[in-house]
């Protein structure tokens, strides 16, 4: 009989498995990417051979490969432009800002525009959102600026005129073109489809500027130990660039360029018309050494914060009870269309009315995929509970971003729970109940949204408040989540949600894809998870990143 022997065996570790049937070892061996033996060092005797490269880690600690189970990597790079105000609430601050990039793109720098992303809702609290309040720092240059959420944007005046818009227009969606009293364009410009007018008069990436850009944002993930995600956005030429990605070698003698693994879904919006369907549809199989299609994502409402998340009872200020297609019935026969199929189905649902009637249609067309995998829904800021009840009966996998309360203040006057009111509000992101009723979670960043540190994310649901400031607000503590319901949320969790049962747990015949961390992220305390050095990235059974900084 051939002896099979490992091209990769590490030994000298502290390895947790996820695997409930053997939740601990000291030594993992890989062979053609996958793990073929986990157990001690004297398993693995007979498993090396000659050429075989052994790793003694000396007490480090190794995890599956974390997986972000909700991002936007191509999306954010056309979002994530200009200026970052991640932090910034006082207006003066970020006029400041701006006039200074005004003065940086006078001579042509980043085609003449002023662009920033990351703005804080905050910041309207005493400055008007509207292209007046900034058309003195920014002028003569046209400027765009997306919230932190990538729902709601402001443009200036010249940015409004370039891109021929006078007045309000009537969307297939809730987007809107905010008018004031006269029917003029006020610069607030809410959803995809009123934004998009403008971006499309703004400069563009390069084909080339576009990979290397999405390379660099996909290869700076594994420094926080992520080794796969799941893109939610998109359309048949992303998934064009991600074949392109995943052919071209890569530095490290891997058959992909991809440096992490990944499943991207497309998007279909309300309006899509049957030939633009048709080409949706004919994508389903599509994939590479390093990712997979055969995910659609819909939208069933936009954010509470601005009144465009759909709610059971309207929020205080009388918004939230429309629907995000102009035509709701059209959600369900989209959602039945793509399900028959075979597609998985993920729909951003943040408010509990959008979140029931999306259980409603999957409930109609079936919750899950022909492959398998159970249907999703992303985000579930307000849950009710007799949703909470139907997702756990169905098993329909809740998504969910705990580190997106980081915009939340302590005394409610945050535009997310001033809408909602107290006794709305502390039913935000209710991951624990999820769990304690037994529905499936994934947890994940939602990038650019938030920060695509996977510690940061894995503090948040431990933690409920910002890591590394314990003086500061615990939103619903009853809610938080242990170190172990964390890790499995970006591990086992997250590749369950996307229908991959050979990922997110260390066992034989599982994909190698692994984490070398210094010390235990079970162990440390959340506040330190911020500092924990990962110490190598490895897909596929190859390193893709070294060490981390602390």
């Amino acid at each position: 009989m051939h002896q099979v022997f490992a091209d990769t065996i590490l030994v000298g570790a502290r390895v947790i498995t996820m695997n409930p049937r053997q939740p601990h070892a000291e030594a993992v061996a890989i062979r053609d990417g996958r793990i073929i033996a986990v157990g001690d060092a004297a398993t693995m005797r007979e498993l090396r051979g000659p050429d075989t490269d052994q790793a003694d880690l000396h007490g480090a600690v190794v995890t599956p490969g974390l997986i972000d189970a909700h991002m936007h990597p191509i999306q954010g790079i056309e979002l994530a432009v200009g200026i970052d105000f991640g932090g910034v609430r006082d207006p003066e601050v970020l006029l400041a800002m701006l006039r200074a990039e005004a003065d940086r793109v006078a001579d042509g720098a980043a085609g003449g525009w002023v662009r920033g992303w990351n703005v804080d809702y905050d910041v309207f609290s005493t400055m008007p959102m509207t292209a007046a309040a900034i058309d003195a720092a920014t002028a003569p240059a046209p400027a765009f600026l997306m919230c932190f959420d990538g729902h709601t944007a402001l443009a200036n005046t010249e940015a409004l005129r370039r891109s021929g818009i006078t007045g309000a227009r009537t969307f297939g969606d809730t987007s809107e073109i905010i008018v004031d009293d006269r029917g003029v364009p006020t610069g607030c410009l809410r959803e995809d489809s009123a934004f998009d007018i403008v971006l499309r008069t703004a400069p563009e990436y390069t084909r080339e500027e576009t990979l290397d850009r999405v390379r660099g944002i996909l290869g700076g993930l594994a420094a926080s130990g992520i080794t796969g995600g799941c893109i939610m956005d998109g359309n048949p030429g992303t998934l064009d660039l991600l074949d392109e990605l995943d052919g071209a070698a890569s530095a490290h003698g891997s058959a992909s360029g991809l440096p992490v693994r990944i499943v991207s879904a497309m998007a279909h919006n309300p309006g899509y018309d049957e030939e633009r369907t048709q080409h949706h549809l004919a994508q389903r199989d599509r994939r590479g050494a390093r990712w997979r299609g055969g995910l659609v994502k819909l939208f069933n409402d936009g954010v509470i914060d601005t009144g465009t998340g759909w709610l059971y009872e309207p929020d205080t200020h009388g918004d939230g009870n429309v629907s995000f297609w102009a035509d709701p019935d059209e959600f369900e026969r989209v959602v039945a269309r793509y399900a028959d199929a075979g597609f998985q189905i993920a729909t951003h649902a943040i408010g509990d009315r959008a979140i029931g009637t999306t259980i409603d249609a999957y409930l109609k067309a079936g919750v899950h995929s022909r492959r398998g995998a159970p249907h999703r829904i992303e985000h579930l800021e307000l849950l009710a509970d007799r949703d909470l009840v139907r997702l756990a009966q169905f098993g329909i996998t809740a998504s969910v971003q705990p580190l997106h309360m980081q915009w939340r203040k302590a005394d409610g006057s945050d535009f997310w729970a001033e809408r909602l009111g107290p006794e709305r509000a502390a039913l935000g992101w209710r991951v624990r109940d999820m769990i304690d009723a037994g529905a499936p979670v994934a947890l994940g960043s939602d990038w650019p949204v938030a920060q695509t540190d996977a510690r940061i994310g894995l503090a948040w649901a431990r933690l409920r408040r910002e890591p590394g400031n314990p003086d500061a607000p615990v939103f619903e503590p009853h809610q938080v989540l242990t170190p172990y319901e964390a890790l499995q949320g970006y591990t086992v969790w997250a590749a369950q949600a996307q229908g991959d049962h050979d990922l997110g747990v260390i066992a034989p015949g599982y994909r190698a894809d692994l984490v070398v961390w210094e010390d235990s992220p079970l162990d440390v305390g959340a506040d330190d998870l911020l500092h924990l050095p990962v110490l190598t990235t490895i897909v596929d059974g190859q390193p893709v990143t070294a060490a981390s900084a602390a």
